[in-house]
């Protein structure tokens, strides 16, 4: 009996330890902008990006469902069956996790967990069929394909689009407020950061109302109605009320906009990326609620997990908790955020990455393009051109311990565009990553403002190459090892679950040594 309830145990302690890993990982997604632009000392940046997860966690509820049935048919499983695929969705995720982190690495922990529900599901399915001597081509009924395609599709549109707009927005941005901001900047300053906090405002109206706890449908669907006007309403009072602040009391409005905007990614990525944590163990759970923790309803068909069910609050509660005091206190978040950020670094300093042949091919066809189009430039153009683009002395001069990797306007860009791009992208039922988003946006960015010159270029791009070569690898490696463990689980039962926990706790004891290693001198 004791066996029995094992699984369950298993799941809720690879649940805090996925908790651990993934928001090591994601934290990069909405604190890089602000500890880049130095826009506030970082423990300020820390209590917003709190407020931000503990609000987003009240969001969450539509987005657990998909661990139940956004990849999986359940009505096809039995309940031994769909505790196998969740033990090996977990056991995996967090030693894939974990390892990307330890080499700074930002991946998406929303692929890994698509990709691991359904390798384990494809193995589970596999073994039913040839159990019952079934033809495999049956493998679809068991498999939500359309899902895991989407899923694919948004992973490539996300990349290339976030990429774009944070080129083409930073550039627009820079010509407009360039990099020494005048007095006669102020107006078009405050207009610009209006806009962006609006939008940043409609990413939280999309992304966090929709579907809140804290709402009835009937306030929600009057929101969601009347969207349009909240917006402009909302930037014609913020226009007024920055263009004050700028000129009255000297406050920058960009800061308020670079806060805001940490906020509400905070928030997005609670509401949408716990399900990636607690979204398969709460499944577990309510498969032994189906079963009535009957040790022999194994063989009970899950048709139950495709129902409605709301999590109950303090287990909202408890991985929000667990999330806050990682943000706090993980040193693997701190070196994943450090990744991007030196990236996008506007100022000279160390590579992280180094450089490549075929890093220098890009960027040679890059460069003799650029001049290409140069050449077809009238003069005047280029010379505005470079007027605007004049950086501060302090950018030339200043030591870079204690310069900001990238200005104001270039941190509300990204905040901006990507919560844009995530709230289009939700409005359209795509499954985008906010870490490709966030990322992307970010290279963008830095290559419009020209962070990229000549001799730093192969090494950045290097960087960007191995990172999202990581994102790839991601897919196929997580896929991979759920479906060996699902398989492995499948035959050998309670001692394979122990001896893959064993294994995981290795994986994590040795990466954390290599890890401190590698950083001790950095930490």
């Amino acid at each position: 009996m004791i066996l029995y309830y094992l699984p369950l145990v298993v799941l809720f302690g690879l649940a805090i330890s996925d908790l651990i890993v993934g928001v090591a990982n994601d934290a990069v997604n909405f604190t890089n902008s602000a500890v880049g632009s130095h826009v506030a000392p970082r423990r300020v940046i820390l209590i917003i990006a709190s407020i931000g997860i503990l609000l987003g966690i009240t969001y969450s509820g539509g987005m657990l469902e998909i661990a139940r049935k956004g990849v999986i048919y359940p009505q096809y499983f039995t309940f031994d069956n769909v505790i196998t695929i969740f033990l090996a969705v977990m056991i995996s995720d967090v030693i894939l996790l974990d390892l990307f982190n330890t080499y700074g690495l930002p991946t998406s922990t929303s692929v890994s967990f698509v990709f691991e529900l359904l390798g384990g599901a494809v193995a589970v399915g596999m073994i039913i069929m040839l159990r019952s001597g079934s033809d495999f081509t049956l493998l679809a009924q068991y498999i939500n394909s359309d899902r895991a395609l989407l899923m694919i599709l948004g992973l490539f549109i996300s990349i290339l689009l976030a990429f774009l707009f944070g080129l083409i927005i930073q550039f627009i941005s820079r010509l407009l407020l360039t990099f020494r901001i005048k007095k006669h900047h102020r107006a078009i300053g405050s207009i610009w950061s209006a806009f962006a906090i609006a939008f940043i405002f409609y990413f939280i109206l999309i992304k966090g109302l929709k579907g809140s706890e804290l709402l009835s449908f009937q306030q929600s669907a009057w929101i969601q109605n009347h969207i349009p006007l909240f917006i402009i309403s909302f930037f014609l009072v913020c226009s007024v009320v920055f263009l004050i602040l700028n000129i009255a009391f000297k406050i920058n409005p960009l800061k308020i906009v670079v806060m805001m905007g940490t906020f509400a990614l905070a928030l997005a990525f609670a509401a949408n990326d716990l399900v990636n944590f607690i979204g398969v163990p709460l499944a577990g759970f309510i498969s032994y609620q189906i079963a009535q923790f009957d040790i022999h309803s194994g063989s009970l068909m899950m048709q139950g997990l495709g129902q409605p069910f709301k999590t109950p609050y303090f287990m909202l509660l408890f991985a929000g908790i667990i999330m806050i005091l990682t943000l706090w206190l993980s040193k693997k978040a701190k070196f994943v955020t450090k990744t991007e950020v030196e990236l996008a670094r506007q100022t000279k300093g160390t590579e992280l990455f180094d450089s490549s042949k075929i890093a220098k091919i890009i960027v040679d066809a890059n460069l003799s393009l650029f001049n290409f189009v140069k050449l077809l430039l009238p003069s005047s153009f280029k010379i505005w051109v470079s007027k605007r683009y004049q950086h501060k002395k302090q950018f030339q001069h200043k030591e870079k311990d204690i310069l900001p990797a990238f200005d104001l306007v270039r941190a509300s860009v990204n905040l901006t565009v990507a919560s844009s791009l995530i709230s289009l992208g939700t409005s359209l039922k795509l499954p985008l990553s906010t870490t490709y988003v966030t990322f992307m946006v970010a290279m963008g960015s830095s290559i419009a403002d020209g962070a990229w010159t000549a001799d730093r270029a192969p090494y950045r791009v290097n960087g960007v190459l191995i990172v999202i070569g990581g994102w790839f690898l991601t897919g196929l490696v997580a896929f991979s090892a759920s479906f060996i463990f699902a398989v492995m689980i499948n035959y050998g039962g309670s001692l394979i679950i122990l001896l893959l926990i064993l294994i995981a706790m290795f994986s994590i004891f040795r990466t954390h040594k290599i890890f401190l290693e590698r950083h001790k001198n950095e930490l």
